[in-house]
């Protein structure tokens, strides 16, 4: 393929390989041996090359002839080989609008960006950094241009604008929309996108191997707050639903989807406050809706979806009894016995059910629960039960030793210490 460039003087176009008009020989040479020799001229390298520019003056000693053309050696890795040859045939395009459909791609044209920077190249530079600057990248071109790219100077640089940190205010505002939208409880049909939204906001707040994208101040934490108020007051409204002997214009099975959706929400939630150690209103809020909460997991006659349902139960209900269990949130002492005497039953009776549900007939999972979540969530209820007094834990331990699901929650720890407490406390009272 043949590259023209028109001579303003000569009126009569120049083609790269054209050996019966060429006065100068490029020479691309490897350390592998490759000799290629390409035919050009001079008047064109000179104007659109410093490189050339430089080598074909006057003031440069080591000029060779070769059948009366200048020669000009030029070395290269093999692996760039193809890219210097593309750079040279694009000086023979004459303009920019041609350029703009010889990149054969985003490597292609990082190659040869690379050679037209260190040749000096200005014109090929300037439209190769706008198509890279404008064509959508793989992940691997994307890595491979923040390796090379940020070496190349203030030239190249357009290139990286995706890329640059943003402005505060504008990650504020994002998350700010994102937030809202998360919590809003859109129809069925934008699950996927509130999921979406849901997992770039934590990724947002999460310290891994860089920084959270935003630090939560007050303002963050307000609206997160009023969110979350806003998302457990609709739940509020499922509870009564499902509970209410009254005719509902929905379905009973419409309810329970619903409060399914609701409960996937507010245990997304609960982990984004706490991350951000503003647990408290959520804590209240779950723990005045506890009893209701419990009951309307009964409500459904489906065995899969109850399964799914108690699970999610489960889950947010170890993070808040957690939150209270180690201090996080202060309750009062009868608060935090009735959570115990209700929510105790419930795990007992509930992990049976979800671990024969887990597997179908074949051994395969059908339901995930975290490996931890039972036993953090026994450590809790061993934490709780032994900040109670003394009194009201032996009430609690007389039941569970009398129960038949006596292995779970295994409350043997709690026991040992209410024993060895109950034996000195006379001693270490000095009563």
């Amino acid at each position: 393929m043949f590259f023209c460039f028109q001579n303003s003087e000569m009126q009569a176009p120049s083609k790269i390989g054209d050996r019966s008009t060429s006065d100068v020989v490029v020479r691309l040479r490897t350390q592998d041996g490759r000799d290629d020799w390409l035919y050009c001229h001079s008047h064109i390298l000179i104007e659109k090359c410093k490189y050339f520019a430089d080598r074909l003056s006057d003031n440069w000693p080591t000029c060779q002839i070769i059948d009366s053309r200048n020669c000009v050696e030029v070395y290269c890795q093999e692996s760039d080989f193809d890219h210097h040859v593309n750079v040279l045939r694009l000086l023979y395009v004459a303009t920019d609008g041609l350029l703009n459909d010889m990149w054969h791609g985003v490597r292609n044209a990082l190659g040869i960006l690379q050679v037209a920077v260190d040749l000096g190249c200005p014109q090929i530079v300037t439209a190769c950094v706008s198509y890279l600057e404008a064509v959508p990248w793989e992940e691997g071109e994307e890595e491979e241009i923040i390796r090379i790219i940020p070496n190349m100077g203030a030239e190249a640089e357009p290139i990286l604008a995706r890329l640059q940190p943003v402005n505060p205010s504008a990650i504020l505002g994002i998350f700010l929309s994102a937030i809202r939208f998360a919590t809003s409880s859109p129809s069925s049909s934008m699950a996927d996108l509130k999921s979406s939204a849901q997992e770039q906001l934590e990724y947002m707040i999460t310290e891994d191997d860089d920084a959270p994208i935003l630090t939560a101040d007050d303002e963050i934490k307000s609206e997160v707050k009023q969110c979350v108020k806003r998302l457990f007051s609709r739940f509020n409204n499922i509870l009564e639903a499902l509970l209410s002997e009254h005719e509902e214009s929905i379905s009973e099975e419409e309810k329970m989807q619903l409060f399914q959706s609701h409960l996937l929400d507010l245990s997304w939630a609960c982990q984004i406050l706490s991350k951000m150690e503003i647990m408290r209103e959520f804590v209240s809020s779950w723990v005045d809706a506890s009893d209701k909460i419990i009951k309307a997991t009964e409500q459904s006659s489906r065995t899969t979806e109850i399964v799914e349902i108690k699970l999610k139960v489960i889950e947010v209900a170890a993070k808040v009894l957690e939150a209270i269990g180690y201090g996080t949130v202060i309750l009062p002492i009868a608060k935090r016995l009735h959570l115990v005497k209700l929510w105790l039953p419930f795990a007992r009776v509930t992990r049976p059910l979800i671990d024969s549900a887990t597997t179908d007939d074949e051994g395969t999972m059908t339901f995930k629960p975290d490996g931890e979540l039972w036993q953090s969530l026994e450590s809790t209820f061993v934490s709780m039960i032994l900040a109670l007094p003394s009194g009201d834990q032996a009430e609690i331990l007389t039941e569970w030793l009398e129960n038949q699901h006596i292995h779970y929650p295994d409350l043997t720890e709690a026991f040992e210490v209410w024993c060895f407490r109950s034996k000195v406390a006379k001693r270490r009272l000095g009563l």
